[in-house]
């Protein structure tokens, strides 16, 4: 949130550059967003569903640019993203909210 700038430069040489001075903001709340619901488990599929697009376009625009060697994020990149698909087909869990509204009467 702090450099949403860099974000803006590393959209500058693709088709998103028209878009990319409000496009910088979404992505940086999304991801915010999405990420706080994956981890207290509330809506976790619609959270995983905004996060993909986001992480996909990361390895697209980011990580294939600097290649694979040392320091390269790719690995990482592919990592999370396996992990998102996995949060997807299976939901959140036993120890969510999504499973103690569905469950429990406040």
């Amino acid at each position: 949130m702090t450099n949403i700038a860099l974000v803006e430069q590393q959209m500058q040489g693709t088709f998103l550059a028209p878009y990319s001075s409000w496009l910088a903001i979404v992505i940086t709340w999304a991801h915010l967003l999405g990420g706080f619901f994956i981890i207290v488990g509330l809506r976790t599929r619609w959270a995983v569903l905004s996060q993909i697009p986001i992480l996909i376009g990361a390895i697209v625009l980011v990580n294939l640019k600097h290649g694979v060697g040392p320091g390269s994020e790719l690995l990482f990149s592919i990592i999370i993203l396996l992990m998102l698909l996995f949060f997807l087909i299976e939901g959140s869990g036993k120890i969510s909210l999504d499973y103690m509204f569905k469950n429990y009467q406040l």
